[in-house]
């Protein structure tokens, strides 16, 4: 699929300063809820307003928002603040009743862009429909689906496009409730340099006090914007109540980040990076020299095994490496989850070499 220019454009077209900011509640619970939070938006450098209307939800019995009757909220929020509007639409009804309602900007969500059948329904629904679509990351990490999502509502004839990094969900993680992977939307990114990407903190941190950071990060890789869920009352809401701030802190957000140039003139900068990049390379030439001295020594470890007719995991071994890279790392101070994913991913590595060993 070729992505152009153009579809960067839609977004300058809205008139919308750099970064877009993209705010409200989690839910629409109420008329006087949304439009409070909106009104509330409008001191802040809210663009757009978003609210979810319907709320798929990973088991039963949570709330799964109001439905239809939300959608005329939406369009007192334009009338009385001026703010575009955006929801998610997960089926292709979903999407008759936004474009009844003339939602401004429609976006699909993670459990739904997993599913190429639920996308394929939503992009014949978009046939001939002349709207933004924006398209979240999958839940489990595989660019390959994340972009074919994309690539059907781009065949559905909808020119203005965008995705949505929101994370990726995990078993287990440490410090965020779904891991960025920073590198799946660098990946996409550097195929299509021109698909306006917004980042979705609230569902990357799952609490408040990790927002500010992990913005900043996604404008430090130059990111289009941010979509942050913000509530009157988060502490109360009905759904994702730990990951939504105030509108209040919104503002103190937007004020501490810091908007970085693509680049800088000043001989002397090019002269120390140029440095800085020749030590990374030196290291990183380093660093797979080491890694062919790991995994020869695992080849004689499968041999030894093979020989001996010994199991190949040994779990209690495994575990005892790991919390000593971690300690050590925490030692060293770095990040944690960062160490234990490079030693697992060699772990798998020397288990398949292992393995191949005769």
């Amino acid at each position: 699929m070729e992505i152009t220019k153009n579809n960067r454009k839609w977004l300058d077209s809205l008139g919308l300063s750099h970064p877009v900011v993209i705010a409200g509640p989690c839910s629409a619970e109420s008329e006087e809820q949304v439009l409070k939070t909106a009104h509330e938006l409008k001191k802040t450098d809210t663009n757009i307003f978003r609210a979810g209307i319907w709320k798929p939800r990973t088991r039963p019995g949570g709330f799964e928002g109001v439905g239809e009757k939300g959608l005329p909220w939406l369009q007192k929020v334009r009338e009385e603040t001026g703010f575009k509007v955006t929801t998610e639409v997960g089926n292709a009804d979903h999407v008759e009743k936004a474009l009844k309602y003339d939602v401004d900007i429609l976006w699909i969500g993670a459990r739904t862009t997993v599913n190429p059948f639920a996308v394929q329904e939503i992009a014949d629904a978009l046939k001939g429909v002349d709207k933004p679509v924006l398209v979240k990351n999958p839940v489990n990490p595989d660019l390959a689906l994340w972009l074919g999502g994309v690539e059907r509502i781009k065949a559905a004839g909808i020119s203005q496009l965008g995705v949505i990094h929101r994370g990726f969900s995990s078993y287990k993680s440490l410090n965020y409730r779904n891991k960025p992977k920073w590198q799946i939307a660098i990946e996409l990114k550097k195929e299509f340099p021109d698909l306006p990407l917004i980042l979705d903190p609230s569902h990357i941190c799952g609490r408040r006090d990790t927002i500010l950071d992990v913005t900043q990060t996604a404008l430090d890789l130059n990111y289009d914007g941010f979509m942050i869920e913000t509530h009157i009352d988060p502490d109360n809401a009905w759904s994702d109540a730990k990951q939504q701030i105030t509108p209040g802190r919104l503002s103190e957000i937007t004020e501490e980040l810091v908007i970085r140039k693509e680049s800088s003139s000043k001989e002397t900068f090019q002269q120390k990076l140029d440095i800085y990049r020749s030590d990374l390379d030196i290291l990183d030439n380093k660093l797979v020299g080491l890694l062919k001295n790991r995994m020869d020594i695992s080849e004689l470890i499968g041999a030894l095994k093979r020989e001996e007719n010994v199991a190949i995991l040994q779990s209690s071994r495994w575990e005892e490496i790991l919390t000593s890279m971690v300690d050590e790392a925490n030692k060293k101070g770095l990040n944690k989850e960062f160490i234990s994913e490079i030693f697992k991913a060699i772990h798998v590595e020397s288990i398949k070499i292992q393995h191949e060993t005769k």
